[in-house]
């Protein structure tokens, strides 16, 4: 049986290029709910969800990958309502931003990807900040 590690590079090239870039833990979570979702719910846009909420809980995108977070739990609201709440009253997601992170961390975070400045914005303008920087991220990676 293989360990974590080449397990997680076995499945790289079945997940989305964002979590292809992440952790071994990013890739195997992602994966192993995603095949979980399609079982109960087939293959479609219901188990992506599924496995993408389920990464939210334990990673928070940073740029153009996902990064373990400082302690697991929902990432913003949509997340925290849960199935079948989440579908049935679809709120607008952070897009991976941890928005339930301290405002310290999200400056952290922010220096990180080259936002200047953080500590001048208030925590939602950093959200959206983080947001658009991750966007374009992730769009200079899967350009080169």
């Amino acid at each position: 049986m293989p360990d974590k590690h080449e397990q997680a590079d076995q499945m790289r090239d079945d997940v989305p290029s964002t979590i292809a870039r992440s952790d071994d833990k990013a890739v195997r979570t992602y994966k192993k709910t995603l095949e979980s979702a399609e079982d109960s719910y087939g293959d479609g846009e219901r188990a992506h969800r599924a496995a993408y909420a389920s990464l939210k809980h334990t990673h928070e995108k940073v740029g153009d990958h996902w990064e373990p977070k400082e302690r697991k739990g929902p990432s913003d609201p949509q997340a925290a309502q849960g199935t079948p709440a989440s579908r049935d009253r679809e709120r607008p997601t952070a897009q991976g931003v941890d928005a339930n992170a301290s405002k310290g961390h999200l400056d952290d975070v922010a220096r990180k990807i080259g936002i200047d400045e953080p500590e001048n914005m208030n925590k939602g303008e950093l959200v959206e900040a983080i947001e658009r920087a991750n966007a374009r991220a992730t769009a200079r990676a899967r350009h080169r």
